[in-house]
């Protein structure tokens, strides 16, 4: 029997080219077609998407919450939604999916990476598994009290592949590219695991979230300082201590005071989804990881379940 993989695009209304795509696969099947892969496709957020809105009520991606699944009264059309994806493709729906690849788009300059939510071993083997073909940096977004609900975790292997820069609502072809060759190599690694034949011969390199900084606000709560100029270059750069972090409006740089715990990197440096949810930058700790052999396990046994 083949395992299962659910690809969605769209789980954000206003990150149209992983619906474009989804889309276009719709009549083109064929390209996502993996010897032992049964693969499969979703819109996340039809409503939103139609509305070219991140979401209506409550961001999807934060919606899978006991509060949200566990109500089937909710008025959340995104929890109505986290219901209804998971009722038709979640591991006890009526067409189980395995794996979730969740496909994003950032304004933020990160070129594509990977973002894992926790240390599931399946997932880690193929978080590695794609590092080792294109060397996609990964993000570990975990032990964020702030942010929960993650779509990618409510299923047995999850994570998010994302790509950027762009503006929320445009459509580029540089974006669907890098989306296609990020999940070509995603099933890629899928397909070797379900026929037992995955082998990861390098560490993996993580970068660690560490926690998340605001904008320095005015008393009546609005921001008083933009990020440097410097921090919009690219991330995954170190940030050390006394380099320019803001940029006050009169040309003022304030800089960053350095994390105690040592370097640190940044990611998602403005993110203008972000900006409701008070953060201008997020800072990660880079580390390597040797291969755990039972990364490669859990995920050939999910696969070959």
């Amino acid at each position: 029997m083949a395992a299962s993989v659910l690809i969605v695009g769209g789980t954000h209304g206003n990150e149209c080219n992983g619906p474009w795509l989804v889309q276009h696969w719709g009549h083109e099947p064929s390209q996502l077609q993996r010897r032992g892969l049964s693969v499969r496709t979703a819109i996340g957020n039809p409503e939103a998407l139609q509305a070219n809105r991140r979401y209506i009520d409550n961001d999807l991606n934060r919606s899978f919450i006991p509060e949200l699944l566990d109500d089937p009264s909710t008025p959340c059309l995104e929890g109505q939604r986290a219901q209804h994806l998971l009722a038709s493709h979640g591991p006890e729906g009526i067409t189980p999916a395995t794996v979730l690849i969740d496909l994003h788009s950032t304004t933020s300059a990160m070129g594509s990476c990977l973002v894992l939510y926790d240390r599931r071993p399946a997932a880690l083997a193929l978080a590695a598994g794609c590092q080792e073909r294109l060397g996609l940096p990964i993000y570990l977004h975990e032990s964020d009290r702030a942010q929960t609900g993650f779509m990618a975790q409510a299923w047995p292997c999850g994570l998010a592949l994302e790509v950027g820069p762009v503006p929320q609502g445009v459509l580029s072809p540089r974006i669907c590219r890098q989306s296609e060759l990020g999940l070509a190599a995603l099933l890629d690694v899928l397909e070797q695991a379900a026929a037992g034949r995955l082998m990861l011969r390098r560490a993996l390199k993580i970068h660690r979230h560490l926690g998340s900084l605001d904008f320095p606000r005015h008393s009546d709560g609005e921001p008083s300082a933009c990020l440097h100029p410097q921090r919009l270059l690219g991330d995954w750069k170190l940030l050390a201590a006394g380099e320019p972090l803001f940029l006050q409006p009169d040309g003022t740089a304030i800089p960053f005071a350095g994390d105690p715990s040592g370097p640190v990197h940044t990611v998602f440096s403005h993110e203008a989804a972000y900006q409701e949810k008070g953060i201008a930058t997020s800072l990660t700790r880079q580390e390597h990881w040797p291969i755990d052999p039972s990364w490669v396990a859990a995920l050939q046994a999910l696969l070959q379940a």
